[in-house]
């Protein structure tokens, strides 16, 4: 979830994050072209931000090896953005430069999570040493890229526990210091505080369908489920409670569908089994 000063409406901006962070946890890899079908079918849904890929090293994570392949054959849309994730100084300055070659993404998002374990886990160095990558990724980013800082573990480590809300709000305040406009706080284990959010105030949301992703596949926690709200699910209750998701109900579920046929299996959302039971 990401938080903003919006609070003159109701209404939600979603992330669509099945093409990134749902295809992570994936062991094999998923065609270019069925990746650039999925986010095409994101777009035409009403999705005003889409995680396309990340610049992982492809030797760690070898799902996002075509992410400049992929970006170059991937239509745009005016008015939507297209999001990379960039774990390291190396990964903005490819982002840099699929940008200079004409077909970059318009957002990327910096990482970093709040204990100490996660980040060895996730990202194999200490909370300092990433900060320390972030301050560079912002500098080399030179104002080209709309940034969202990411802070995983915010309410909860599937390794340490309790996390402090403290070192979460001063995680923010860094991203805030050096620049960063948005800030998403990432509830790894996927627990539903959305709606409490909502009521908070927080206007952007990320999700993914069939609830795919939330760590890499060599990272295992979540007692079999993985760890994002699942996109059908959450559009569905948003709609009910009159929050206006600006996405086509006609086409989520058989977008849905098509995300199960991607993966070859059935997945977690159950309004893809039950149908969303609303009309707008």
């Amino acid at each position: 979830m990401m938080s903003t000063m919006n609070e003159g409406t109701r209404a939600v901006t979603l992330c669509e994050c099945f093409a990134r962070d749902g295809l992570q946890h994936e062991p094999a890899c998923v065609p270019t072209a069925a990746k650039r079908a999925l986010i095409e079918r994101f777009a035409a849904l009403g999705f005003r931000r889409i995680e396309a890929t990340s610049y992982s090293n492809p030797k760690v994570v070898p799902q996002f090896a075509d992410a400049s392949e992929l970006l170059k054959a991937l239509p745009r849309r005016a008015g939507t953005f297209y999001k990379a994730t960039c774990a390291n100084p190396r990964a903005v300055e490819r982002a840099r430069a699929d940008l200079d070659a004409g077909f970059g993404v318009n957002e990327i998002s910096l990482l970093v999570s709040a204990t100490e374990a996660h980040t060895q886990k996730n990202l194999n160095r200490t909370r300092s040493e990433q900060w320390a990558n972030v301050e560079e990724m912002v500098k080399l980013a030179g104002g080209r890229f709309r940034l969202v800082g990411t802070v995983s573990v915010a309410f909860g480590c599937p390794f340490e526990g309790r996390v402090d809300p403290g070192v979460v709000a001063e995680d923010v305040a860094k991203f805030v210091r050096l620049g960063v406009g948005h800030v998403a706080l990432g509830d790894t284990t996927g627990l539903v505080n959305y709606v409490a959010a909502h009521e908070a105030g927080v206007r952007f949301f990320d999700s993914s369908f069939g609830g795919v992703g939330g760590h890499p596949a060599k990272v295992q926690y979540g007692g079999g489920h993985t760890g994002n709200v699942c996109t059908e699910d959450l559009v569905s209750l948003f709609e009910a409670m009159g929050i206006v998701t600006g996405i086509d109900l006609e086409g989520l579920i058989a977008t849905a569908r098509f995300c199960e046929e991607v993966l070859g299996r059935e997945l977690h959302g159950r309004v893809t089994r039950s149908g969303p039971g609303l009309s707008r």
